[in-house]
């Protein structure tokens, strides 16, 4: 209910940046607005409306050991510098992990509620953050940092 709900109160009729002009989608890019490519990669989509999409397709989002493999394994060729992907895990700490004390602890610790995984790297990611085992994390409504999808088969 969460996703339905959120869709409807922010009136989502398409990704994130998208706008309908004369009939046409188009979406603003860095460089100013462009048509849609249909080739390209979705982007600016919440985790709601990634997961909508890969049940709509009969797949599902991977976990974040699914994507993990997959990239270890060399099956992911554009897992970096696109969009960020989302996963259907949850931000948790990995096992054994305990926060350290003092702010860094507590800055750390309040990001493990609540929030969803992404993993591979978007365009806007900085050098260096872009390796397999880098976790970023949003909320599930969020949309606005380069968030897209990569679907998973059941089989």
């Amino acid at each position: 209910m969460d996703g339905f709900g959120t869709v409807s109160k922010e009136g989502w009729q398409a990704p994130g940046h998208w706008r309908e002009i004369d009939g046409e989608w188009q979406i603003m890019t860095l460089g100013g607005l462009q048509p849609i490519d249909p080739q390209a990669p979705v982007c600016h989509v919440s985790y709601y409306e990634a997961d909508a999409f890969a049940r709509w397709a009969g797949k599902h989002l991977p976990t974040e050991i699914e994507w993990e493999v997959a990239a270890r394994a060399g099956l992911l060729s554009d897992a970096y510098g696109i969009v960020w992907q989302w996963t259907r895990s949850s931000y948790s700490p990995y096992p054994g992990y305990r926060a350290i004390e003092g702010a860094l602890g507590e800055y750390n610790g309040k990001f493990m509620v609540n929030q969803l995984v992404l993993r591979g790297s978007s365009l806007a990611t900085p050098p260096g953050h872009s390796r397999v085992t880098y976790r970023n994390f949003f909320y599930p409504h969020h949309r606005w940092q380069f968030t897209g999808l990569r679907l998973a088969d059941y089989a």
